[in-house]
């Protein structure tokens, strides 16, 4: 079996965290073939480190960007994916990876992921789970990341799904879109909470630009862009109220999906993707995401067609 992966890493200023990512990487038990790493216009030490691991690995492979002037996140991290992913060939690889490098990876963690999709033909994505340390505190806290999504700080892709489902839309919620448009296509998107394959997050999710409540705006916005409907918003408002940070994280979300409604953001035109994805949540919320999304990906079987040519609605911001 064919078990060659490839990593795309997108990064701007990450000096402070990346050394640890690397490191983790270069000793899994199963490398990448080839790890492109794109340096999004950083002006701290990051470039310097990037030359002495790519000068020690002969599979990292540095690109470097133009200097914006600040981080973006969302639309900016995936057009800096599509930079690395210019410079090779898809169809040399099986596997693709989308790593963000604030991460600690466990040793065998691709060699378990290939191993996961080698038993099951329609996994299309799949992930561990993220962990976080509280200031101050040894332990480890989980991220509540859902079970029907591969998480986005580390999206492993079997790339004939990848090519099928169109790649990652430029926009915020690129990394909810593109679930949807899995289980759409008759493809399995999960990830597991499970000792072996959790990696640590060394910042919060969603907090690398402007701190965690702007994340949670963002967020919001990005739940209306993808078409979320206004029911399943208030329940996942609901729902997050005892989540860090506690209340407030939840008002920002519902905010950021409010002040997209009230000011006609323009939302994401894939009416086919949205009608399941509507008919999903109303089953996650009558019924709970288990049971729904175990549903859906039985519904949805006999649309798996993994030869089948790739989506034809262009993704665009």
């Amino acid at each position: 079996m064919d078990d060659s992966y490839l990593l795309i890493s997108p990064c701007r200023n990450e000096a402070e965290f990346m050394v640890k990512t690397l490191d983790s990487v270069v000793s899994q038990s199963l490398r990448p073939a080839k790890w492109i790493i794109v340096d999004d216009g950083s002006t701290d030490a990051t470039p310097d480190i990037l030359r002495q691991y790519s000068e020690k690995y002969d599979f990292i492979e540095i690109v470097t960007r133009n200097n914006r002037g600040h981080r973006s996140v969302g639309p900016g991290v995936i057009e800096a994916f599509y930079a690395g992913l210019d410079v090779i060939d898809l169809d040399d690889y099986q596997y693709i990876c989308k790593l963000d490098l604030d991460l600690i990876m466990p040793p065998r963690y691709f060699e378990k992921m290939i191993g996961r999709m080698d038993c099951e033909p329609r996994l299309g994505t799949c992930s561990g789970k993220t962990y976080f340390r509280v200031k101050g505190s040894d332990r480890l806290f989980p991220e509540e990341c859902s079970d029907e999504s591969s998480i986005g700080a580390a999206k492993f892709y079997r790339v004939a799904c990848f090519k099928q489902i169109g790649g990652f839309v430029r926009q915020v919620m690129w990394d909810g879109i593109d679930s949807h448009r899995c289980r759409l296509l008759g493809w399995i998107s999960l990830s597991w909470d499970e000792d072996d394959i959790r990696f640590i997050h060394l910042r919060p999710m969603g907090s690398s630009q402007s701190g965690i409540l702007t994340g949670r705006v963002r967020h919001g916005f990005g739940q209306y862009y993808m078409g979320t409907g206004i029911a399943y918003i208030l329940a996942s408002t609901v729902y997050r109220l005892n989540k860090r940070p506690y209340i407030s994280g939840a008002l920002a979300m519902l905010w950021g999906y409010i002040k997209s409604a009230l000011t006609g953001v323009e939302r994401l035109k894939d009416p086919e993707m949205i009608r399941l994805m509507k008919r999903y949540q109303w089953q996650c919320l009558l019924n709970g995401k288990k049971a729904a999304t175990a549903k859906l990906n039985e519904e949805r079987a006999g649309f798996w067609q993994p030869q089948k040519k790739g989506y034809d609605i262009p993704y665009k911001a």
